[in-house]
């Protein structure tokens, strides 16, 4: 079995214990720490965050950081879609460690597999969320545009509500103590239950109001 596969295909055994106070503890004492003293992070929102167990975090993406940040704003182990290319050889290998061990599996963006649906199985019947951001890579514009429909499906095929999460004020990577400005906030959840535009116009629109990013989603 290639590495790909072994990173695309995850298990309940893959979220258990250890990976859960692993990822409890990097959120808590890293992600904070550097959030807290190098982008003054503000979190608004937390009390909307439903008790429902299955849920999927969809946050706009601006930077590489912007899944610990989503973690540690929601205060939840959360197993991110990430793209195939992060868990290649080619890439930083501390990057691709930590992508790796904080949960993270992989994807093919232009066709899903059977094993992805597995995965978002298995983390469904495990304590964790999901997290996907809908715009699919990072994007530097202040605009909300090109939606990929694929966190719909999952919504819809695993009955899991959709939380949105804006990234507010990142203009690039702190290089020293409180130079930056981040708010994260954690939005209404959106019932998978609704028709797909609807989910989309709705997480847009969301997402925008806490970003203040422009809309372009008709």
């Amino acid at each position: 079995m290639s590495k790909e596969k072994n990173y695309n295909r995850r298990t309940e055994k893959d979220y258990g214990i250890l990976r859960i106070l692993f990822y409890k503890a990097f959120v808590a004492f890293v992600v904070w720490t550097v959030t807290k003293f190098m982008y003054n992070i503000k979190i608004i929102g937390r009390e909307n965050i439903p008790k429902t167990s299955r849920l999927i975090f969809a946050g706009n993406h601006v930077s590489y950081i912007d899944p610990p940040i989503v973690s540690l704003a929601v205060q939840k182990c959360v197993a991110y879609m990430a793209k195939k290319e992060l868990f290649e050889p080619e890439t930083n290998s501390v990057l691709r460690f930590l992508v790796h061990i904080l949960g993270a599996f992989a994807v093919n963006r232009e066709k899903p597999e059977i094993a992805t649906f597995k995965t978002i199985k298995s983390i469904f019947n495990t304590s964790w969320s999901l997290g996907i951001f809908p715009q699919g890579k990072i994007i530097h514009e202040p605009v909300i545009s090109d939606v990929h429909k694929g966190f719909i499906m999952f919504a819809k095929k695993f009955e899991a509500d959709i939380v949105p999460v804006g990234i507010k004020g990142f203009d690039g990577y702190a290089k020293k103590l409180f130079e930056k400005h981040i708010t994260v906030t954690v939005g209404t959840p959106i019932s998978y239950k609704l028709p797909e535009d609807e989910i989309i116009r709705e997480w847009a629109r969301q997402i925008c109001e806490y970003t203040g990013f422009e809309n372009r989603v008709k």
